[in-house]
């Protein structure tokens, strides 16, 4: 069964995930511009994952089902519905933002969500989360910022080892020529050396060091996360985990860009956060600074799959918002912005997974 082996995963998990966490605390007193931005975007993302799906397949619907209310911190009636929220997550976890449904089980696609039996005949659950990227550029970006720092250090390498100062590296440090000498393209990023500060007392070892100290900059864009990334936030583990022991459904995360979505199902997820092998190349664990510095896995979106091929730029105009003291926020909201659903992914990573 499903539930099991979902429960089976977060009980072995490196994550040490507590599964009976109880949510407390005060609510927040004030939103901001930037949150209320987020929180558009991320309805604008729901609406593009929710429309694809009604749009581009007859056999299965969508229906919306994760809390979509508009009030924010600040507003009348804030502090009620923010304890009735916490409830709600202490009680069944973290309702996913969409459920998908087959058309032949609700003719008339008409669920109700309030009915315990209707929600476990969803055959997936999606939550959505949005990214302000577009995917082909940031690769684009990447890519030559990568190569860049690749072409400097074998510049570097070349400059070192060709001439005198090959030997005075290699009288000083043998074990940093030895590296240096035998790095690759995809090797250099595993460089590391420290540079004694003896050296500066010698023309050749102020060369070397000045050298070595951009060689080592250049490791250091090498090293840097080069990947866009799907972010599920470690504190919504365990709520996720409640919701699926409680209605054992397949969950999935959904990434929506500007202009393509990525797809991995929450198996997937902790299947690979617990091959710390993985770690890097896959995946990290960052404080997520644009998310209020909460502790987020960041996957590489190559290990998901592709199931938007294609969005069309959304209208975005500028909002204000009055708060009862008399203060005005401003934020972005977004309209329209089609997507393309790819069928096949769908089919065989949602639906048949």
């Amino acid at each position: 069964m499903y539930k099991k082996v979902i429960q089976k995963l977060i009980e072995q998990s490196p994550l040490s995930i507590d599964t009976e966490i109880q949510l407390t605390g005060k609510p927040p007193t004030m939103a901001n511009s930037e949150f209320l931005t987020n929180k558009e975007q991320g309805d604008w993302a729901e609406s593009v994952v929710y429309n694809s799906i009604n749009e581009f397949s007859k056999e299965y619907f969508a229906i919306k089902y994760g809390r979509s209310e508009s009030i924010a911190a600040g507003d009348k009636g804030f502090a009620k519905f923010y304890q009735e929220y916490k409830n709600e997550l202490n009680a069944i976890g973290k309702k996913p933002d969409i459920l998908i449904y087959k058309t032949s089980d609700f003719p008339d696609k008409n669920v109700d969500i309030n009915n315990n039996e209707n929600i476990e005949k969803a055959i997936a659950a999606l939550e959505v989360r949005s990214s302000s990227f577009l995917v082909n550029k940031y690769d684009a970006f990447m890519t030559q910022r990568q190569q860049t720092a690749i072409d400097r250090c074998k510049a570097i390498r070349q400059e070192i080892i060709s001439g005198d100062l090959a030997k005075f590296l290699e009288n000083k440090k043998k074990p940093i020529y030895d590296h240096i000498l035998d790095a690759t393209d995809e090797t250099f990023k595993e460089l590391k050396f420290r540079l004694p500060s003896s050296w500066l007392s010698t023309s050749e070892g102020t060369k070397l060091t000045k050298l070595l100290k951009e060689l080592r900059e250049n490791i250091k864009i090498l090293k840097k996360r080069d990947y866009l990334s799907i972010t599920p936030k470690m504190e919504d583990i365990p709520l996720v985990n409640r919701w699926i022991q409680q209605y054992n459904v397949k969950h999935f995360y959904l990434q929506v860009f500007f202009d393509k979505g990525y797809i991995i199902s929450f198996q997937n997820i902790l299947e690979l956060v617990a091959d710390d092998t993985n770690q890097g190349d896959y995946f990290s664990i960052e404080k997520d600074s644009k998310n209020q510095e909460k502790t987020t896995i960041k996957i590489n979106i190559k290990v998901g799959k592709e199931i938007i091929s294609k969005i069309e730029m959304p209208e975005h105009k500028s909002e204000q918002k009055e708060l009862d003291r008399g203060r005005l926020l401003f934020y972005v909201t977004f309209k329209g912005g089609k997507g393309y659903l790819d069928k096949e992914v769908f089919m065989k990573d949602i639906i048949n997974a």
